[in-house]
């Protein structure tokens, strides 16, 4: 068993940035990188994807992210796990495999599989109830269903001896805790270290956002270096603790307040924090600056994990139309709102839900809280659902014939229709699914 780990977190979300993640590797002394590059509405997309092509539907960056690190996780031993398998881990796995040819070096890789159960959910959809608002999934649409997964499966695929692990839909944490119970030999059912591991991947998933990426405010939160935010690693330790820090003479901070932000985002009841491999309980860390730029993190427990699995659920929810037009100089506001008055006019019988946004002035909030409003430029924006891709265009056309048919000095007109994919959850049992890992060598 080592003494610790060194886990490095390059990536928060799909389209994060790449160069970090490569420093990480290059000067980390990393034994660990973790790219974690998926979320709810990302793997739908993906399946979309994989639909029009069968050898698509990983992530888009799959490609450029391996180009750039392959060399340093070959040349530094660093074993990469990644979820840019997104809905086809199999051919994201085969890239991987393409790519180590073109630079003449050997690579094992493992793919997961099974998260996808989409036929399972199709099946029961009269029995299955989203969790959001308690319908059944046959009022829906579906293109996706994807189960998540623990961290069981990816240390299945560590002891094969892969380099690359590449999954699909696991849970966020479980890409980090994998890593743990593989290294220091812990038992999946020693539910206190399942606990305080999921906590420190927990604090390790969104990468820049605990080094001060989304912490900062420009204000009462000042950050300096944001242009060259460095990514986290944690030093973590045979008991569950574990020292969050970042490269030296990287832009960001790791303090406090940055990893009690992460420790609580998205945690609705840090009493009962669910995962396929534990039921965390946060209310017991303890956090403390053990030095610059580094937070040490100890506590934390869990109790046995769920008999569920959480599933992902993607669906055709309708085509949004979107019409925006620029107004500036005197007056600007009241031409966007004479503008809008047009619009409003000639689309309200058209459209059931018909938005209007002065962006700027009252687009997040739809009020000005009384506050007097005198803009020098204003963005009128338009929006409204259809069932159909023709009737959400109409939206874009009304605004961009504003250019000669409404207030003058309106500019900069643009008009978009996309297919918007909704998302909801539902709870399936964990023994109906049985995950796979395939092997790819180069």
């Amino acid at each position: 068993m080592k003494e610790k780990i060194r886990i490095g977190g390059g990536a928060g979300f799909s389209g994060d940035r790449i160069e970090p993640a490569v420093l990480l590797a290059q000067k980390g002394e990393l034994d660990y990188l973790v790219l974690e590059c998926l979320a709810e509405r990302t793997i739908a997309l993906a399946q979309k994807r994989k639909m029009a092509d069968p050898s698509k539907g990983y992530d888009p960056l799959l490609e450029k992210r391996m180009e750039a690190l392959l060399p340093f996780l070959i040349k530094n031993n660093i074993r990469l796990i990644t979820n840019m398998g997104a809905a086809n881990p199999l051919a994201a796995a085969k890239k991987v495999i393409e790519i180590a040819q073109r630079q003449h070096v050997r690579v094992k890789v493992a793919a997961i599989t099974g998260d996808d159960v989409l036929e399972i959910i199709k099946q029961n959809a009269s029995s299955l109830k989203e969790l959001e608002n308690d319908k059944t999934l046959d009022n829906y649409d579906l293109i996706s269903a994807n189960a998540y997964l623990g961290a069981d499966v990816i240390v299945k695929a560590l002891n094969t001896g892969a380099q690359i692990i590449i999954t699909g839909r696991v849970a966020d944490p479980c890409l980090f805790l994998a890593a743990m119970i593989y290294e220091f030999d812990w038992d999946p059912s020693d539910y206190d270290l399942m606990g305080k591991g999921t906590i420190v991947g927990h604090l390790m998933e969104c990468s820049g956002q605990i080094t001060g990426g989304y912490f900062a405010d420009g204000v009462y939160k000042k950050v300096s270096g944001l242009e060259n935010l460095g990514y986290p690693f944690a030093d973590i330790f045979p008991g569950g603790s574990a020292i969050i820090s970042k490269i030296e003479g990287t832009g960001g901070v790791v303090n406090l307040q940055t990893a009690k932000e992460q420790l609580l985002y998205e945690v609705l009841n840090p009493n009962e924090y669910f995962t396929p491999d534990v039921i965390a309980d946060f209310t017991k860390v303890h956090l403390r600056e053990s030095g610059n730029d580094e937070v040490h993190i100890s506590g934390g427990s869990g109790k046995e994990k769920p008999s569920t699995y959480k599933v992902s659920i993607g669906y055709k929810a309708f085509f949004l139309g979107e019409g925006e037009i620029s107004y500036a100089g005197s007056f600007a506001y009241e031409r966007a709102k004479l503008a809008a008055d047009i619009i409003e006019k000639r689309l309200k019988e058209k459209f059931a839900e018909l938005r209007i946004d002065f962006i700027g002035v009252q687009s997040m909030h739809k009020s000005t809280f009384g506050n007097p409003v005198v803009p020098y430029e204003v963005r009128l924006r338009v929006a409204a659902k259809s069932e159909t891709a023709e009737e959400a265009a109409l939206i874009g056309e009304e605004v961009e014939a504003l250019y000669t048919n409404g207030p003058a000095g309106g500019g900069g007109a643009r008009k978009c229709v996309n297919e918007v994919v909704g998302i909801v959850s539902t709870l399936i049992d964990r023994n109906s699914i049985s995950p796979q890992v395939t092997i790819f060598q180069s």
